[in-house]
């Protein structure tokens, strides 16, 4: 039995645990109670000690989880980011950068990096995960990019993996913010492999318990459970009846487009969604469908640092208070957006959302 060696010993009450077990590190996103939330600190805890364990001959993989039942991770702490915006804060800028970055070093990571993604993963969650090489779900799985529900869009890297997805799936959740449960995490291509819950421990322990394996070593292990794994492998993909419909209708070149060719389907699906994207913020529906179609000929790096520079414009605007307040703070969920309508939203602002930060872009 190896020693569990900790660099520092282990404090439950911290909000991130950072663990060597076996062959592997492990990190241990500690807020249960927020729904393993990410926050500052608990980046600029992550970072340094990813890099480190990245350099680390005694370190063969990377695992990150989530501790309790509930989520992996909810998203980013969008509280503290919209207290700072209104009190003139840095941590406007420095949470973005900071967070990106991070992403940056799961995405670049060479050390196996495997996310078990039981439970809640949305936003940050999903930033934190989908860029490593696996990401394992169970049948508690429920993924999100729910942004534009709140004035601000699929960041992370979304306009980098969203529109890779197949068909124009990654459209249509990252505008309507559609969510996917367990198996269909997988199917979507979203997880890499999917077990049962219960099967998250011993999966770990396994995985702590390989001697210096190899990135095939890993699948290896990681495939087997999944190949076990019987659970739902007879009920269809949620979205499949839909894909065509998906596939043609967020395929249009704006937003205006996509909501005129839901009308004129008509069907129950496109009238569900139809009023979905009226909810939205037009600022953030727009943004976000440039976003993707931008992302897809671009590598992480380019995408992250045309997200950091939408990040700062959602900072200077008005949707994304508007949107905490009515989803997060006062729950009314009747944000008023400004502007109000797709139309008002005109090319030359966007263009302006795009624009360079000049010294103060985000550097990978």
């Amino acid at each position: 039995m190896q020693h569990l060696s900790t660099s520092k010993p282990t404090d439950s009450s911290a909000e991130v645990l950072l663990e060597k077990r076996g062959c592997a590190a492990v990190i241990t996103l500690n807020r249960p109670k927020a729904l393993n939330t990410i926050t500052i600190s608990m980046i600029r805890q992550i970072y340094p000690q990813l890099k480190k364990w990245e350099q680390d001959p005694e370190t063969s993989l990377i695992i990150i989880k989530g501790a309790g039942e509930k989520a992996f991770c909810a998203g980013g702490d969008i509280r503290a980011i919209t207290e700072a915006g209104k009190a003139g804060d840095s941590l406007t800028q420095d949470f973005f950068r900071e967070e990106y970055i991070l992403n940056n070093a799961v995405g670049t990571c060479r050390k196996p990096y495997v996310a078990l993604i039981h439970g809640i993963t949305m936003g940050g969650g999903v930033g934190l995960s989908v860029h490593g090489h696996f990401r394992v779900a169970t049948e508690k799985t429920l993924f999100a990019m729910p942004e534009t529900a709140i004035g601000l869009f699929p960041d992370v890297g979304g306009g980098y993996f969203l529109p890779k997805l197949s068909g124009k799936i990654g459209y249509f959740l990252a505008l309507t913010g559609f969510r996917l449960k367990g198996r269909d995490v997988h199917r979507a291509g979203i997880a890499t492999h999917f077990i049962e819950a219960e099967k998250v421990a011993a999966l770990e322990k396994d995985l702590t318990e390989l001697k210096s394996p190899s990135k095939e070593n890993v699948a290896d292990l990681l495939d087997s459970y999944h190949k076990k794994c019987k659970l739902d492998e007879d009920k269809e993909f949620v979205l499949n009846e839909h894909m065509e419909k998906i596939n043609s209708l967020f395929s249009a070149n704006s937003i205006e487009e996509i909501i005129q060719k839901l009308n004129q389907d008509g069907s129950p699906f496109a009238l569900t969604h139809l009023k979905t994207l009226a909810k939205l913020s037009p600022t953030s529906l727009k943004m976000t469908l440039r976003q993707l179609r931008e992302g897809a000929s671009l590598n992480l790096q380019d995408v992250l640092t045309m997200e950091y520079r939408l990040s700062q414009a959602c900072m200077r605007g008005h949707d994304f208070y508007e949107g905490v307040r009515a989803v997060l703070i006062d729950k009314d969920q009747s944000p008023k957006w400004k502007p109000a309508t797709l139309e008002e939203v005109t090319d030359e602002f966007l263009d302006s959302c795009f624009k360079s930060l000049g010294s103060r872009d985000l550097k990978l």
